[in-house]
C-alpha cells in the first residue's frame, strides 16, 4: 500500500498503439486535470512502451504537468507481467494519489493485478469521478475520490470511496469524459523511469500481430437513430437503417436489440457498449432502461418513438411521438427527403 499524502499526484495510464493515443486515455487525462485542480496537485500521464518521443510529444501539448516514462525494446508491445511490474515500482516510488485507467481490454487486464499488488482497492467501469468528503464511524475524510457506477444491473448507482488506502484506482468507461483539448502548452516535465526487466515477465510471446480499425464511429457521429427490442425483428431494423442514412447519420442500438440479433454489437449504445453524444438522437422502439440512458442521456436533443406512452425513455426525449415504428418511421422518411434533412 502506497504512503497517503494529499500533496501527491493524479495519474493517468496512457494506453496506445501504432503511435496513437486510446481516445479513453486522452478522456482521462481532461478528467484527471479537472480532479487534480479541485486537489491542487500535479496531474501526471504514465507511459510504457519503446520510443516514446512522439508519444510523450503528444501527451504534452494536453497541458499535464508531467510525464513519466519508462522505454524500452522489450516493452514495444504489450506484455501483463512486464508492464505490471513497471507501473508496481513507479507507484512505490512516486506515491501517487489517484491513479487512473480506461476500462479498455488492457486496462482491465492491468489495473486489478497493480491494485493488488499495491493491497489498495480498485473500481472499475466508472462512468464518473468526483471530489467530496465521507465520514464513518466517528472519522472525517476529506478531498476522496468519488468513484461512480451502475451497480446491480444498472438498477442503481454506487458511489464508492477508499478513504485510507492510496493510490485511489479506477478504471473508467470508454466516452463518458470529454475529450480535452489541445492547448498547445508542452511544459510537461519528463521522468524517465529505468526498472529491471528480467526474462521470467517474458514467459509469452507475441508471436503475430493484427490490426483491425474500427469501421463505426458512433462516439463521432452527429445523428444517430437507435433501435431496440420494440423494432420487433430484423427486417424491420432496415427502417431504423433507412431514416438514419435519410439523415446522414450512423445507426445505433440498444443492448436487447442486440441480443436478439437485429444488429451486430459494434452499434451498441449504453452501459455495456458505447457512450454517445450526438446533436440528435433518435430513439426507436427503446423502452429506456438505465443501461441505455447511460449511454445517451447527455445528446443535445433526443426523439423518442415508441407505441408505449409510459415507456421511461419520455423521461429524457425532448420530443415524444407515441406510435408503431412501421407506422412513424415511414412518415418521418418521407417528410425529411421532402422537406430536405437537417
Amino acid at each position: 500500500m502506497v504512503t497517503s499524502n494529499t500533496k501527491s499526484e493524479v495519474w493517468v495510464f496512457i494506453q496506445h498503439e501504432n503511435n496513437k493515443i486510446n481516445d479513453t486515455s486522452l478522456e482521462l487525462l481532461g478528467k484527471g486535470k479537472d480532479l487534480a485542480n479541485q486537489l491542487d496537485v500535479g496531474v501526471a500521464g504514465v507511459v510504457v512502451g519503446n520510443k516514446l518521443t512522439d508519444i510523450n510529444t503528444q501527451i504534452a501539448a494536453y497541458g499535464i504537468d508531467k510525464i513519466y516514462f519508462v522505454q524500452s525494446p522489450k516493452l514495444e508491445e504489450y506484455n501483463t507481467l512486464a508492464y505490471t511490474k513497471v507501473l508496481i515500482d513507479l507507484a512505490k516510488k512516486y506515491e501517487p494519489q489517484i491513479f487512473l485507467f480506461g476500462a479498455t481490454i488492457v486496462g482491465r487486464d492491468l489495473a486489478p493485478r497493480v491494485a493488488s499488488a499495491l493491497k489498495v482497492g480498485l473500481t472499475a467501469d466508472c462512468t464518473d469521478l468526483k471530489i467530496g468528503d465521507y465520514s464513518a464511524r466517528g472519522e472525517q475524510y476529506s478531498n476522496l475520490l468519488y468513484q461512480i457506477r451502475p451497480a446491480f444491473g444498472g438498477n442503481i448507482i454506487a458511489t464508492i470511496v477508499n478513504p485510507k488506502t492510496r493510490p485511489q484506482m479506477a478504471t473508467v468507461r470508454e466516452g463518458v469524459m470529454q475529450m480535452p483539448v489541445l492547448n498547445g502548452k508542452n511544459s510537461a516535465s519528463m521522468v524517465e523511469f529505468k526498472t529491471e526487466l528480467t526474462e521470467d515477465l517474458f514467459s509469452i510471446k507475441t508471436l503475430k500481430k493484427e490490426v483491425r480499425e474500427k469501421t463505426i464511429n458512433l462516439k463521432g457521429a452527429h445523428i444517430i437513430v437507435a433501435g431496440g427490442a420494440g423494432i420487433g425483428s430484423k427486417d424491420n431494423f432496415k427502417l431504423v437503417s433507412e431514416l438514419a442514412y435519410t439523415l446522414g447519420g450512423e445507426i445505433g442500438a440498444s443492448r436487447a436489440a442486440v441480443d436478439s440479433g437485429y444488429v451486430d454489437h459494434d452499434y451498441q449504445i449504453g452501459q455495456t457498449g458505447t457512450t454517445v453524444r450526438p446533436k440528435l438522437y433518435i430513439a426507436c422502439g427503446i423502452s429506456g432502461a438505465v443501461q441505455h440512458i447511460a449511454g445517451m442521456a447527455e445528446s443535445g436533443k433526443i426523439i423518442a418513438i415508441n407505441k408505449d406512452p409510459d415507456a421511461p425513455i419520455f423521461q429524457i426525449a425532448h420530443y415524444g411521438i407515441v406510435g408503431t415504428i412501421n407506422d412513424v418511421i415511414p412518415k418521418m422518411i418521407k417528410a425529411y427527403r421532402q422537406r430536405g434533412v437537417l
